[in-house]
């Protein structure tokens, strides 16, 4: 039963992080929620995405289904937006196993292995492989309902520095 709470809970945390993108600063404060950077360019590439699992700590799984507005122009999943995926779906993967997600990007490493067009609908699988207590590693997988995987990623990301009050 305490499992069950806790996995809601980390579900709830990432579909705050992901789902609803006009969390104000002070809202994140009073909820004790971790703060992605927020602002336009977050809401242009997550508006759709939902959140489907915390499948564990650090784990998540996302569906979104490919707008248009994230198209290049062959027709096809633009590499910037799908970088952008990476980045936001592995910090909220940090987030559900309790980590800060207020640090920036060191290194992303993707490898592009098939196209995802207009209206198709793609899982998200982000997981956590090593968090120190300043960096964090994670590997993100875009796939095809079919298994066919468009991208695969391993990401690594400054986490922020917990300050201690002196």
């Amino acid at each position: 039963m305490a499992s069950d709470y806790y996995d809601s809970k980390l579900l709830e945390t990432a579909r705050r992080l992901l789902e609803v993108t006009s969390i104000t600063e002070a809202e994140a404060e009073a909820e004790q929620l971790p703060r992605l950077p927020s602002g336009f360019y977050d809401a242009f590439v997550l508006g759709g995405i939902l959140v489907v699992q915390a499948l564990q700590p650090g784990t998540l799984l996302c569906h979104f289904t490919v707008p248009s507005r994230l198209l290049n122009s062959g027709g096809f999943l633009h590499g910037g937006a799908t970088a952008s995926l990476v980045d936001l779906v592995a910090s909220a993967a940090f987030a559900t196993a309790g980590l800060r997600t207020r640090g920036s990007p060191l290194e992303m490493n993707i490898s592009y292995l098939d196209a995802a067009f207009a209206d198709e609908e793609i899982d998200i699988e982000a997981k956590v492989l090593r968090a120190g207590k300043v960096v964090g590693v994670a590997v993100v997988e875009l796939k095809k309902e079919s298994g066919k995987i468009i991208a695969q990623a391993r990401y690594s990301k400054y986490l922020g520095v917990a300050y201690s009050k002196l």
